[in-house]
This record gives C-alpha cells, structure tokens and sequence, in this order.
C-alpha cells in the first residue's frame, strides 16, 4: 500500500468518525437542548474520551457546524465554475444550488438541524462567524470570473453579501413555515427582489 492509500484511508476513516460524532452531537442537542450539553456529555454519549472528542471538533458548534466550512469551499468552486457569458447574480444564484440542494434529501433532518441553529445563540452566531468567511470567499472567485473582470473588491464582496443575505432569508421563511414552502422558491424570490433591471 503507498503512502497516498494510507492518506486516503485515513481521511476516510476520519471523516466517518467526523460524522458519526456529529450526529451522536445533534440527537443529544435536540434532546436535551444545546445549552444544556458538555462536551463532557457528548463524549460519553459517543462513548469516547472528552480529548477524543476534541480532537474532532475544537468546540461543541463545530459538532453541529462543522460541515459548514466545506459548503464554503463547495460554494465558491460552483461559482467559478458556471459560464463566463453568465452575469454574476445569475452565476452566484445557480451556484447557491450547492448549499440548498441536500435539504431536498431529507427535510425533516434539514429542517431539525436548521432549527437548532436559528434557535441557539451561540450557534446562530458561529454560523453567521462561518459565512463570513463564505463572503469572502465568493467574492474572490467573482472577481476571477471573466464576466466580472471590471468588478472591484467592495462591489464583489457586496454582491457575495447580498447572495448569502438572500439565502439566510430563505431559511428563515422555510423554518417558519415548518419546511411547507419550497426553500428553492423562496430563494429564487429573494434573488428576483435584487435582480437588475
């Protein structure tokens, strides 16, 4: 076996540990409410030391957020990839489509876990902390496309600011609809409000 086999692995094996902790995470959270849990509490629930734990996830908002930083990731790459001959608020709608997406897989756990974020401080707060980060992000790969060749930094981080905006008002009328509307609707809505004319 070659040392990119192990690598890889390992980074499976890790990732599925990942998972497996989060969701042991999320049940216990929604069970017994976020505030209300330790990280103490998470380790013995998925029946690993508090280090272990922590070896996985820096806090317990990671444990419910961690797949947050790689929808970024995603995010941004989706943007670069739509067409060149695209504008860029039709480009950065298309590539939202990233981030919505696995809600359709399973609304019921999509609509739990956007519920416990919105109705937790502490992880509402980290969420927003984590999206900054995505402004940032798309900002950049607006300006890398050939479209947005003459777009400056303020305008691109303005309309990364806007999409994401856009996105976070969808959710919060999903939820509030108890996952009735269609979220993909709602984000389109939310686009055509800030559309040019």
């Amino acid at each position: 076996m070659n040392a990119s086999a192990r690598t890889s692995t390992r980074d499976i094996a890790r990732a599925a540990v990942r998972a497996e902790l989060s969701q042991v995470a999320f049940g216990l959270f929604l069970r017994d409410g976020f505030d209300n849990v330790t990280v103490n509490d998470l380790a013995a629930a998925a029946g690993v030391s508090r280090s272990t734990f922590l070896r996985y996830f820096d806090t317990k908002e990671d444990a419910v957020l961690g797949a947050v930083d790689a929808q970024g990731e995603r995010l941004a790459d989706a943007l670069r990839a739509r067409p060149a001959e695209e504008d860029d608020w039709t480009a950065l709608r298309a590539a939202l489509d990233t981030v919505v997406e696995p809600y359709g897989y399973d609304p019921a756990a999509a609509l739990a876990s956007t519920r416990l974020i919105l109705d937790t401080p502490a992880l509402c707060a980290r969420q927003f902390e984590k999206q900054h980060s995505w402004r940032v992000g798309l900002a950049q790969a607006l300006a890398e496309r050939a479209s947005s060749s003459g777009l400056g930094p303020v305008a691109a981080s303005v309309k990364a600011a806007a999409a994401l905006d856009c996105l976070n008002i969808a959710l919060d009328h999903w939820t509030a609809s108890d996952g009735e509307l269609d979220l993909v609707g709602l984000l389109d809505e939310g686009f055509a409000a800030l559309a040019p004319r």
